[in-house]
């Protein structure tokens, strides 16, 4: 890469020193970006449309995936913080799940023949079974390939390149695994949905277990990490494992990075498992879906360059602040789309929502490792593990939990599906949609701007706590001006005599 090229983006650093391991270690994106985003293109219509279920059966196949979730997830952030090995405390888990992941997913778009059986709740039981195993695989590698970078990237734009890169991969999985899903389905005139479907759903789901699989060995291989053999561990119990989790809370920037990223993904898990209910049955331009989703993608990728130069020029939160409006624009827009209307009414309507919705995302992503430094100011400890719980926590669980209520809701408004896409749907049944499609989503993305516009720390503030940390560590104390004392307690929200910061060791 030029050094033009390098000074243009904002990029530091040699290829191989600084390029190379952004790549290495974003190359697992691809899985983040593309498993789910198939998943809530089309898992509900999978299992509404071909294996013959209702929606509110669909919602608890998501449902008990995603209490398995409340459970491995914490579990995970702990398992991984504590980890001894040679190839680090996170490193060695991305090889260990890939093989659970790549069979876990196939069996999402597979029931080996179960289904065919015509019996709804054994259906059910087995996709049940089946998510909660995908869940735990993806735990297994997300967690901690989020807890990686706050000591992969310690400065504080630096991680923004991190996250820069990472966004891009994300977009790759994204584009990568939606063009093989729609050549499998037909492209340019989406293939319509039922029993005969079953044989394009597996061959989907084996092609994609591998395409999201392989890319894990590369950042396995490609991203160094510290041994931790020899990492001192105080003893955990019980009350020890609920205090690590409540201890986070307690952190002032980190409760405000949750509260953007809930809300958040509130917003994106309703709109995105509503949107293909919304194009089958209420646009009804099924046949144009997979065009739909490429003008979204394509959207959402556009804003990056805009979002990438505000962060570094005018911080991490700009970008949220200024494109919440076109995403709330465009989720309005939808509430004036029905049957016969012209097609670039719908177009409109993708583009602003995920041209806006990038900002937002970006902030998200973003903050999200330091407030892990913050947590150190508190305690004293690198606890980047039980801090991407969270990440891990919000991104799948609440996500998904959006698409089983979208399926209960729809289920209890009378929404029909599995008889083609002209059935004719109740103005009930076509309320609950658009509650799920457009109100509550605009409703979580007005939520999450606001908290975006509380969270305050800026690139000085990030320097001075790492400084801080710094001089604690190697002096056994830290000088503060009032300045200083005054930002800690702002960025924390605790006095500075409550913060292992403001202790002397002894």
């Amino acid at each position: 890469m030029g050094e033009w090229l390098k000074r243009l983006v904002g990029v530091e650093g040699s290829f191989k020193e600084a390029i190379l391991p952004m790549i290495s270690y974003n190359s697992a994106s691809i899985l983040f970006g593309g498993a789910g985003h198939i998943i809530s293109l089309y898992f509900m219509s999978f299992l509404t449309e071909v294996e013959g279920l209702n929606t509110g059966q669909a919602g608890l196949v998501i449902l008990f995936g995603l209490a398995w979730d409340a459970i491995t997830d914490p579990a995970m952030g702990l398992i991984t913080d504590r980890t001894r090995s040679r190839f680090g405390r996170h490193r060695l888990y991305i090889l260990l799940g890939i093989a659970p992941f790549a069979l876990s997913y196939f069996m999402l778009w597979n029931s080996f023949g179960i289904s065919a059986l015509g019996k709804s709740s054994v259906t059910m039981t087995y996709y049940i079974i089946a998510y909660m195993l995908y869940s735990t695989a993806t735990t297994i590698i997300a967690v901690p390939h989020t807890a990686m970078l706050p000591e992969l990237a310690p400065q504080y734009f630096v991680r923004t390149q991190y996250k820069s890169m990472e966004y891009i991969v994300n977009s790759i999985g994204m584009t990568g695994s939606f063009i093989l899903a729609s050549l499998i389905f037909g492209y340019i005139n989406m293939k319509q949905l039922d029993a005969s479907s079953r044989p394009r759903f597996m061959l989907m789901g084996g092609i994609l277990c591998l395409f999201f699989s392989l890319p894990l060995l590369i950042t396995f291989f490609g991203t160094k990490e510290p041994s931790s053999k020899d990492m001192k561990l105080p003893p955990l119990d019980i009350a020890g494992v609920l205090d690590e989790y409540i201890q986070v809370f307690r952190n002032k920037s980190f409760r405000q990075y949750f509260i953007i990223s809930l809300f958040f993904m509130m917003c994106r898990g309703f709109y995105n498992y509503s949107n293909q209910f919304f194009i089958r049955y209420i646009a009804q331009r099924w046949e144009r879906y997979n065009i739909i989703t490429t003008i979204a993608g394509a959207a959402e990728a556009s804003a990056f360059p805009m979002n990438f130069w505000l962060t570094k020029k005018y911080g991490k939160q700009f970008c949220g602040k200024i494109l919440t409006p076109v995403v709330i624009a465009g989720l309005a827009l939808n509430l004036f789309i029905k049957p016969g209307s012209p097609a670039i009414l719908i177009y409109i309507a993708v583009i602003l929502f995920n041209f806006g919705f990038s900002g937002i995302g970006f902030v998200s992503a973003n903050i999200q490792p330091d407030v892990t430094d913050v947590d150190e100011l508190i305690t004293g400890r690198r606890r980047e593990g039980v801090i991407a719980t969270f990440s891990s926590l919000i991104k799948k669980t609440i996500s998904g939990l959006m698409g089983s209520i979208t399926g209960f809701t729809l289920h209890y408004f009378g929404f029909e599906t599995g008889k083609g896409s002209n059935v004719r749907q109740t103005s009930r049944a076509i309320f609950g949609l658009r509650l799920t499609y457009s109100y509550l989503p605009i409703l979580f993305i007005s939520l999450s701007a606001i908290a975006v516009f509380q969270y305050k720390m800026t690139k000085t503030d990030h320097e001075t706590i790492r400084e801080l940390i710094r001089e604690k560590k190697e002096k056994g104390y830290a000088t503060m001006t009032p300045e200083q004392i005054e930002l800690c307690e702002n960025l924390a929200g605790k006095k500075i005599e409550e913060m292992w910061i403001s202790t002397a060791d002894a």
